[in-house]
């Protein structure tokens, strides 16, 4: 099937105006350890937003002929695009939401190479490093912002989600825009989208001009989740770890909408961090949330929770069934008692230092085969530790369902194989088969194939 593509040269708005001859070979150098691929392969899902795919391997094959590459000239650069879905442009002028986030990929995926990555100052083995290095991406990206009151509210859920689910969190991001709150998700569609959509309706209604809609992503999640064009601020981070931490550091509350197995990571990765001792006494609002539908689905995560990680984590988030107005006014009660909290402890209201986050939820997690095979799935561990292995273990079935790199795996090794205690195995399997029944794990209209097996 061919696709229709438009060529293209754009022009970058604000501090990229100019690169240095060493920063452009370094974009365009196709050797291994290039960054030619990386660069190529974000900015083909950033410019492919609204598609219907979540298959980043099918994205990539899709447009094989795709090609980006800089021009110098004395006044500046210019993108030279060959091969664009279309659907990124009006009337043959790329859409502008779409071109600011060509240019933040641009900017991040520099950023991070030059001034993280290759940096010897930042310890990225340890854990006030990679803190620092987050710290240190958002702000080059300009989204941390000083002089603000907390009011980022982090909403996560699935990108496969039904129409009445897609509707219930557009009428949460109202109630939440109604209230002077801002929006931060992982900027792709599906409960990521809806509640953007929904605040900037109920910012318009309160005459709120500079309403932040600001969404993190990472190269391995980008392709299956193409940034809505209702982001206003695109940042690109590292890996789905350094991307998680920039979530709950820079948010001030966090909002679960139903989901698949990567909102069972996130859920996951915030409850093992509120269980560490040192956070015993930190405010951090967490409600889980949908339409009537979903009370079923959040029994089901509440018991699977339950049942592995116990009632203390229980205790850390409320489950508002149907009730958008409610869910934004305990936000609200919520996000007050974090700034009483931040201000008595000299704490910055744009970037959460005091949070104490395990170095076992920093380690980049790379899901090959050996590795989810010797995940550490039994509760004879602190209890944030098991929440931080079963994190993992959901985060290796989001690479194996739309991760170009899981999918490839998948296909020459075969499925992942989990094992652990079957105290534990069993709810998890009972748990990612009713995301599979509920088709949570891929967008409608293709067959679910699974990319793992439960070892019990």
């Amino acid at each position: 099937m061919a696709y229709e593509v438009v060529d293209t040269q754009l022009s970058p708005e604000g501090r990229l105006d100019i690169l240095s001859k060493a920063e452009v070979q370094r974009l365009l150098d196709t050797r291994n350890g290039g960054l030619y691929q990386l660069f190529r392969n974000c900015a083909l899902a950033v410019l492919n937003s609204g598609s219907s795919t979540d298959d980043g391997k099918e994205l990539l094959e899709r447009y094989q002929s795709f090609d980006i590459n800089i021009i110098q000239r004395e006044r500046g650069i210019k993108l030279d695009i060959k091969g664009a879905p279309a659907s990124a442009f009006v009337d043959g002028k790329m859409i502008k939401g779409i071109h600011e986030h060509l240019f933040s990929v641009l900017r991040d995926i520099l950023y991070i190479h030059d001034e993280i990555l290759s940096n010897p100052t930042f310890d990225l083995e340890s854990s006030a490093g990679i803190s620092d290095s987050v710290f240190s991406i958002l702000r080059n990206a300009n989204v941390l912002h000083p002089n603000l009151n907390p009011k980022l509210v982090v909403c996560w859920g699935g990108h496969s989600i039904s129409r009445e689910e897609y509707d219930y969190t557009k009428k949460v991001g109202y109630q939440i825009g109604l209230r002077d709150m801002d929006i931060c998700t992982g900027c792709g569609p599906g409960a990521m989208k809806g509640p953007m959509k929904g605040a900037t309706i109920g910012h318009a209604k309160q005459r709120i001009p500079n309403g932040r809609y600001l969404g993190i992503s990472e190269p391995g999640i980008i392709a299956a989740e193409a940034p809505n064009p209702i982001v206003n601020d695109l940042v690109i981070m590292p890996d789905i770890e350094k991307r998680l931490e920039a979530f709950v550091r820079a948010g001030h509350g966090i909002v679960v909408f139903p989901g698949g197995a990567g909102t069972a990571e996130e859920i996951l990765y915030i409850l093992g961090i509120l269980l560490h001792p040192d956070n015993a006494n930190l405010p951090f609002p967490l409600i889980f949330t949908g339409h009537a539908a979903s009370a079923e689905y959040f029994r089901q995560i509440d018991q699977f929770i339950g049942v592995t990680l116990g009632p203390d984590a229980q205790k850390l988030y409320k489950i508002i069934v149907d009730d958008p107005e409610r869910v934004a006014q305990e936000m609200q009660i919520g996000v007050a008692q974090v700034r009483e909290f931040r201000k008595s402890k000299g704490d910055a209201y744009y970037f959460n230092w005091t949070l104490k986050i395990d170095h076992a939820f920093q380690q980049p997690f790379v899901p090959t085969h050996e590795n989810m095979r010797n995940l550490s799935l039994h509760k004879k561990q602190e209890n944030h530790l098991l929440a931080a292995n079963l994190r993992r273990a959901f985060s290796g079935v989001v690479a194996g369902n739309v991760k170009d790199s899981g999918i490839r795996s998948i296909e020459k090794h075969g499925l992942f194989e989990i094992s652990g205690d079957r105290e534990i195995m069993e709810p998890m399997d009972a748990l990612l088969a009713s995301f599979v029944a509920q088709n949570r794990m891929k967008l409608p209209g293709k067959a679910y194939v699974p990319c793992y097996r439960i070892i019990k």
